[in-house]
């Protein structure tokens, strides 16, 4: 039973170190990145769509986006959906693709992403400290009920404690990586 509950809560504390990853993909660094667009939605038959099930999004290089929407008549949907982002980006067209340059950042707006990315690697590192809460409540509520010795109830605790220092770290080291990727000139 404690080994199922460490297996839980492993597997939470990953998908929150998963969900840290994809959401700082989304941060705008200055090297372009298809992940970037993958909020932007466009209005496609009346229903709001994620700009990537409607186009193929490459990267030909560091500062070039290149949208090729599926179907050619939502090109200028896509052209305003991109523009009213909060990217920054200013889309051209020449009726076939879209091109998004990706302009250098700022020394100002790189600390702004910074800071930005610090308080989403709090947020997962809080939800990783909520998961071993719920995990060591559920080992206490076990051992109160008599399914779990004192002993062992000790050692699951141990070990989820083990499992938090794990992924604080992954966060950390995930954050310093995206931290200097924003950074870097």
């Amino acid at each position: 039973m404690m080994q199922d509950l460490l297996k839980d809560v492993g597997e939470r504390m990953q998908k929150a170190c998963e969900a840290l990853r994809k959401e700082l993909a989304s941060l705008r660094t200055g090297r372009a990145n298809p992940a970037l667009l993958e909020k932007v939605e466009v209005e496609y038959y009346g229903v709001p769509t994620p700009i990537n099930q409607l186009a193929t999004i490459t990267a030909p290089d560091a500062r070039l986006l290149v949208v090729q929407p599926w179907d050619k008549t939502i090109i200028p949907k896509v052209e305003k959906a991109i523009l009213k982002s909060d990217l920054g980006v200013t889309p051209t067209s020449d009726g076939t693709v879209i091109r998004v340059p990706i302009p250098p950042l700022t020394e100002e707006r790189r600390k702004e992403m910074v800071k930005l990315a610090r308080k989403k690697g709090e947020e997962a590192r809080v939800a990783i400290r909520n998961i071993r809460r719920d995990g060591n409540e559920r080992v206490k509520a076990a051992e109160k009920e008599g399914l779990v010795s004192e002993d062992e109830a000790k050692r699951t605790q141990e070990e989820i404690q083990k499992l938090t220092d794990k992924y604080t770290k992954e966060v950390d080291k995930i954050l310093q990586a995206k931290e200097e990727e924003i950074m870097a000139v």
